[in-house]
């Protein structure tokens, strides 16, 4: 599953949250990107190292991107969802992962 030389972290499987499937990522595949919900203190080549070695491709970019919580009310009372953060990763030439199949 892993490639040979890069070992499977325990703290890859924390960094990845889950995938992120929305209709503006399933247009960015056809740009060879994936969108993954990641956790909040994941650092650009931590999510570019869990990707590698998780789904064996290459991966050429990591855009991350904080999106707030919105304050939301039920039964009259208001709550804030929680903070998500999210990172496009873009993939090298003629390489893909199938987001519906789990690791």
């Amino acid at each position: 599953m892993a490639k040979k030389g890069k070992a499977v972290d325990a703290r890859h499987y924390d960094v990845i949250v889950a995938p992120h499937i929305t209709e503006k990522a399933t247009l960015l595949s056809e740009h060879n990107a994936v969108v993954f919900k990641v956790a909040g203190d994941a650092t650009k080549p931590e999510i570019k190292a869990a990707v590698e070695a998780l789904f064996n491709v290459s991966v050429t970019g990591v855009n991350t991107m904080v999106q707030k919580g919105k304050t939301k009310r039920w039964k009259g009372t208001p709550y804030t969802r929680s903070d998500v953060k999210k990172a496009v990763v873009t993939l090298k030439e003629g390489q893909s992962i199938d987001v519906t199949t789990g690791i």
